[in-house]
């Protein structure tokens, strides 16, 4: 199937949706007093089973008042980190050539759109996100006296998570500080679940995944260059150049800056098809015939591409990112960018830079690296729905909760004010940090341009 046909069969599918849709509100079938209404172009299907469940895990109030006070810090850590990586994008922005700006479709975090996060994995993650999401939104709210009206799924062509709608009465008349715990409710569940899928990812790659050798990955090989000469592969490890040996990609360009062109060199490598590290004579390619500039003429020239990270290194970003070698700033980010870098999800030849023991193994290459990739996008996923949902922005959880804390900081500083007063600045104040946030997303696509 053709990527154009794949595009007609969803296009049609969700016409096949509307249609429905429209013909079921006709009907009266879909409405506001119904079981059945409308979330945007999404359909809630409402049930008041599971309430008494909430009910039971909320009445343990004060541990559900310690955790979402955790939630509320948390929640305001991420919102200041999150508006401040916004800020530093806008800046960055504006160095940025046109023909490298980023897509529109970059910024909508919805799988199968977004073109680094994957169809299947990214909805399996999305819908298990936003499901506990909202559950701990209910939990929270019910052990804060909050009322919940009911529960149900959203359903657009597929289900797409749940919600929990809340007695928003109760929800405004609530002092702020439950009101805020309940807001954060869905942040902490989200960042929670980040830590804990992280966790399962280091234990079963830890105990499973062993690179086949120390070296560089080669991610492509040139045709018709010295490399695939050599039947150097994609696939391969990298393991010394002329005696020197390159557990980095940093060595390998120091061994290769030490050598000339048309300088006939040993080259060791782990062939993932022969299955042990072999050696091989190769003379290296004068780099001008690459890249046709004469000022390239004396460089040598191997021919391959080589992954973002080593095959040690990758297995380190799953293991502990905050262990690297470069610090743990650096080892988080390189976490956070593996889907940029083509090293998630693990497929392909990349999958044959290790091999795998323990018990695991007994799910076969495919079937372990669905079980890890699924765990990663379990992690990442959370982590970017509790990121998200941090913003300053209506409607999203942190707009309330800016809300709330900007009512707090104006009644600390103007007692005289009464509420009504304090409700319409705190009003007026997040529609200021919405129209910004918006500003700072819509910047970073549109500055390149300028």
């Amino acid at each position: 199937m053709t990527p154009t046909e794949g595009y007609l069969i969803a296009l049609g599918v969700v016409l096949a949706y509307a249609i429905a849709v429209i013909a079921l509100y006709r009907r009266h079938w879909i409405g506001p007093d119904r079981t059945v209404s409308f979330f945007g172009p999404a359909l809630m299907i409402k049930t008041k089973r599971g309430l008494g469940w909430l009910d039971r895990i909320g009445r343990f109030r004060r541990a559900w008042s310690v955790l979402g006070d955790l939630g509320l810090i948390l929640a305001g850590v991420a919102m200041a980190v999150i508006v401040g990586l916004l800020a530093l994008d806008a800046i960055v922005a504006l160095s940025i050539p046109a023909s490298a700006a980023p897509q529109a479709s970059e910024a909508l975090g919805i799988p199968g759109i977004n073109p680094i996060i994957p169809l299947g994995y990214g909805i399996v993650a999305l819908v298990i996100g936003v499901v506990l999401h909202e559950l701990m939104h209910g939990v929270i709210a019910r052990s804060q006296k909050i009322g919940v009206k009911s529960v149900g799924v959203l359903w657009f062509v597929i289900p797409v998570g749940a919600f929990v709608e809340q007695d928003d009465v109760q929800m405004q008349a609530a002092h702020r500080r439950p009101r805020g715990r309940v807001a954060a409710a869905g942040i902490l569940a989200n960042f929670g679940l980040a830590v804990v899928f992280l966790l399962l990812l280091s234990l079963v790659v830890s105990t499973s995944v062993v690179p086949n050798a120390d070296g560089v990955g080669v991610a492509y090989v040139v045709p018709g260059f010295p490399a695939a000469n050599a039947s150097l592969a994609a696939g391969d490890i990298i393991t010394d150049l002329n005696g020197t040996a390159t557990p980095t990609w940093l060595d390998l360009v120091d061994a290769i800056n030490q050598t000339t062109a048309n300088q006939t060199v040993a080259l060791a490598f782990y062939s993932e098809s022969s299955g042990t590290t072999v050696t091989h004579t190769v003379t290296l390619a004068p780099l001008s015939s690459y890249t046709h500039l004469s000022s390239d003429k004396d460089k040598a020239f191997l021919g391959v591409a080589a992954t973002f990270l080593t095959p040690v290194q990758l297995r380190g970003a799953f293991v502990n990112p905050f262990a690297s070698s470069n610090g743990p700033l650096v080892g988080a980010i390189d976490w956070l960018v593996l889907p940029l870098a083509g090293l998630q999800p693990l497929q392909g030849s990349t999958v044959s830079f290790f091999h795998i023991v323990g018990p695991l193994s007994g799910l076969g290459t495919s079937g372990f690296w669905v079980l890890a990739n699924l765990l990663f996008w379990l992690s990442w996923m959370n982590l970017l729905l509790g990121m998200s949902n941090a913003l300053p922005l209506v409607p999203l959880d942190g707009g309330l909760l800016f809300r709330d804390f900007a009512a707090s900081v104006a009644h600390r500083l103007r007692r005289s004010w009464d509420e009504a007063k304090l409700d319409r600045f705190s009003g007026r104040a997040v529609a200021v940090s919405s129209v910004a946030v918006i500003f700072l997303l819509v910047w970073q696509f549109i500055a390149p341009h300028l």
